[in-house]
């Protein structure tokens, strides 16, 4: 073989370790008491939590508290287990937040109480929703 085919094969499996290794430390979503669980072991790596804000029955969020100097906030997410829990963001509330679909915060328990989020994604509903569609051409006959 040639050293330029001996380097190439180099790099391409140089390629595909970082490749797997990179696969590896995908995050998944997990729950708020998964989250508490490697909290109180130790482990203070950022985790991914997806749920919802926790809204009454008229479909208003309820627990969104914005700092005085409006650069933080604190808010309640339930997650997909049903668990609620007091959110605190270090960041102006984001454009559109209250009518998100589903929430994922990206962070660690601080304390016992409180999962400080370091970054925070919104599923915000779409303009084209099935409801939508119905009513217009129902209204047409």
């Amino acid at each position: 073989m040639k050293k330029g085919h001996i380097i190439g094969l180099g790099i391409i499996a140089v390629a595909i370790v970082i490749i797997i290794s990179s696969i590896g430390d995908a995050s998944s979503y997990e729950s708020f008491s998964t989250a508490k669980e490697m909290a109180s072991n130790g482990d203070e790596d950022p985790i991914h939590v997806v749920g919802h804000l926790k809204k009454d029955s008229r479909g208003t969020v309820t627990g969104l508290e914005v700092g005085e100097d409006k650069t933080s906030f604190t808010f309640t997410m339930v997650d997909n287990d049903g668990t609620e829990q007091q959110v605190y963001y270090n960041e102006p509330v984001p454009a559109d937040f209250t009518r998100s679909e589903q929430v994922v915060v990206i962070g660690a328990y601080k304390t016992d109480q409180m999962f400080v989020a370091d970054k925070i994604l919104m599923k915000c509903p779409s303009k084209y929703q099935d409801n939508e569609f119905r009513e217009v051409t129902a209204s047409k006959k």
